[in-house]
């Protein structure tokens, strides 16, 4: 008769979710989809020509970054900053009187055209293993019908449910479904503007009420979704007991994963008195222009927004990023502010071979549709990956990322079992040398879909290999080479 391992039970202490294991499927995705997708797509404006977020705020100063703020979906506090270019705009198109709320209703009548199964298939098509929905950001507009409504804005919610819908239509595809929740920021709730760093964690509603509020949201996506994997953003209400409710997420999904944006400041920090001392904090741990988090008591993967590591982490990360420059849709981008497929088929491959995972947004318009950049996109990292796929699902990092060679040519390494993966990100000029290279005696060479073979050879502890003459280079060719056991 044969025996299953029973399912461990987590208590609801750090030492017992930190025991926790990263789930193999997590590790083996490499690529997941974001959507942003909430009524800040209606007036969905940002400014443009800056750069991404991590440009805008090394030009100038914590103010200069967040009045110039590039990301749609926090048009609610750029109208919060007088004189800023979304409080001017929002001035010049709608009138000064006109509340971010009056948004909801344009959404929701626009959304009755959104098709979920029409997402799916595109993402499937891309080559996603998961998604990740925004279910309230810092607005506080939810995208399901809560048993537990807003306080001050009762039905300010979706009318269709639009994360259970989702949820079903990912899942009908094979994809794992993650939910994104704003647990610091709920901008209902508060009437100050950010403009700082500092002001993330000083702003946030810290009442009992907004604390019962965000655990009982937390519990009831759980309860109703069965997520695979909890997102919070930023930070979490400072008298909160994350550790239960990491508990009560493993317990319910052993697989299930969450990522680190869930920093707990001491509540006497927040006080106006000790603003100097969190600036402080602040200063010493948020770096890369606010786009990397602190450490964290516990979390299955690490984050970072607009940027990738330089080197090759001995932790599970992800990166997080739009194809533009706004996570929730701008009507305003244009196709030259879009990352290319070829562009994002790189960093795809970057980011893998240091051991993290691509998660790329998309920001649909009010009535679901998805902008054709976008489209376009992802429509080409899923034919390279159709292509390529095994150099990508199920990898694991080589000893090292990959090699810059003299003569400018870069490639990435992953390794799956007994085979390396090279995929060439730029074109050598002539003979590829690649330094230090475990090859198998007679181990074979090949080019991923195609049967021609690749001719090599050592020379001392370098592989020399000869290029075909007809490669596509526009289409990232990567090659597979059988290594020493």
């Amino acid at each position: 008769m044969s025996q299953t391992t029973p399912q461990q039970v987590y208590q609801p202490t750090l030492a017992s979710v930190q025991q926790h294991p990263l789930p193999d499927w997590y590790q083996d995705a490499k690529f997941g989809i974001f959507i942003h997708w909430t009524i800040s797509s209606v007036p969905a404006y940002a400014p443009t020509g800056l750069g991404d977020i991590s440009d805008i705020f090394a030009k100038g100063t914590e103010a200069y970054g967040y009045t110039n703020q590039p990301y749609a979906e926090w048009y609610q506090n750029s109208l919060r900053i007088k004189g800023s270019p979304a409080y001017n705009y929002h001035r010049e198109t709608y009138g000064e009187d006109y509340p971010y709320e009056n948004f909801a209703p344009i959404f929701n009548e626009a959304s009755q055209q959104w098709d979920p199964d029409a997402w799916a298939d595109l993402f499937n098509q891309a080559g996603a293993r998961y998604a990740v929905l925004v279910t309230k950001h810092h607005d506080g507009f939810l995208l399901w019908d809560s048993q537990y409504p807003n306080p001050f804005l009762p039905n300010y919610r979706t009318t269709r449910d639009v994360t259970g819908e989702l949820t079903a239509s990912i899942k009908a595809q094979g994809m794992k479904m993650g939910f994104y929740y704003s647990s610091p920021l709920d901008w209902t709730f508060t009437t100050e503007p950010i403009l700082g760093f500092a002001d993330l964690f000083s702003t946030g509603p810290t009442s009992q009420e907004y604390l019962d509020y965000v655990e009982n949201h937390w519990q009831e996506l759980i309860d109703r979704y069965e997520p695979d994997m909890l997102w919070s953003d930023i930070a979490y209400p400072p008298h909160g007991d994350l550790a239960k409710l990491f508990a009560y997420f493993y317990n319910q999904i052993p697989d299930g994963v969450v990522n680190d944006r869930w920093f707990q400041l001491p509540l006497h920090l927040l006080k106006p008195e000790n603003r100097a001392a969190l600036e402080h904090l602040i200063d010493q741990q948020m770096n890369g222009g606010g786009t990397t988090l602190p450490v964290v008591p516990h979390c299955d993967f690490r984050t970072v927004e607009y940027s990738n590591l330089e080197t090759q982490a001995p932790f599970k990360w992800e990166s997080v990023r739009g194809i533009g420059n706004s996570f929730t849709y701008n009507k305003f981008e244009q196709p030259e502010d879009y990352l290319t497929a070829p562009e994002l088929i790189r960093m795809l491959v970057d980011i893998v071979s240091k051991n993290g995972n691509l998660l790329l947004n998309v920001g649909p318009r009010p009535d679901g549709s998805i902008p054709a950049p976008q489209v376009e996109a992802l429509q080409g990292i899923g034919r390279w990956l159709a292509v390529n796929e095994e150099a990508i699902y199920g990898t694991r990092p080589f000893s090292r990322p990959g090699d810059s060679l003299a003569d400018g040519a870069k490639v990435a390494y992953t390794a799956k079992g007994d085979a390396l993966y090279i995929t060439l990100l730029q074109p050598p000029q002539g003979t590829l040398q690649l330094p230090d290279l475990p090859i198998a005696a007679g181990g074979a060479l090949t080019l991923l879909g195609s049967n021609q073979p690749v001719a090599w050879q050592k020379e001392g502890q370098d592989v020399l290999i000869t290029l075909p003459d007809n490669l596509d280079w526009e289409a990232i060719p990567v090659l597979r080479l059988e290594m020493t056991k």
